[in-house]
């Protein structure tokens, strides 16, 4: 198992822990129960960071992702994203739980900074995807006749 993605893995599942723990005391703090952005967090850092870095751990054992391009590109706009969409969550999230009332400007800026960060993670799972078909192109050729 590749160490780097085992330890990227390992990062985002203790920041989803973290993000899990905040929500919840942080919700309690404030007696909050309705449905916020702060309660995805956990899980999308949980599924889009560890899950899919514990997979690639494997993945880049056998395949020999790194050295394509498009694995590279996908490694630094991921981990651009990702982090980016887990902060634009919690910022929305708490000012939902605080119900802090935030100006129009503010409230476009930061719904802005979420949309990059989706399309950032978007991107690169497109990226991912397309690094595994050619890969996988590489170990299973096709036979003549498919």
């Amino acid at each position: 198992m590749n160490r780097k993605y085992f330890n990227l893995a390992l990062s985002y599942a203790i920041a989803a822990a973290v993000a899990g723990v905040f929500y919840r005391e942080f919700t309690k703090y404030c007696n909050f129960s309705g449905v916020t952005s702060l309660g995805k967090v956990h899980t999308h850092l949980f599924i889009l960071g560890m899950f899919v870095f514990l997979q690639l751990a494997l993945f880049t054992r056998t395949q020999m992702l790194e050295k394509r391009q498009t694995f590279r590109l996908f490694l630094y706009v991921y981990n651009l994203g990702l982090p980016l969409l887990a902060l634009t969550m919690t910022l929305r999230g708490i000012i939902q739980v605080a119900g802090i009332t935030v100006s129009q400007r503010l409230s476009a800026a930061l719904a802005g900074v979420a949309g990059i960060s989706h399309l950032l993670v978007g991107g690169g799972i497109v990226l991912l995807l397309l690094t595994l078909r050619k890969a996988a192109a590489a170990t299973f050729p096709r036979k003549q006749g498919e």
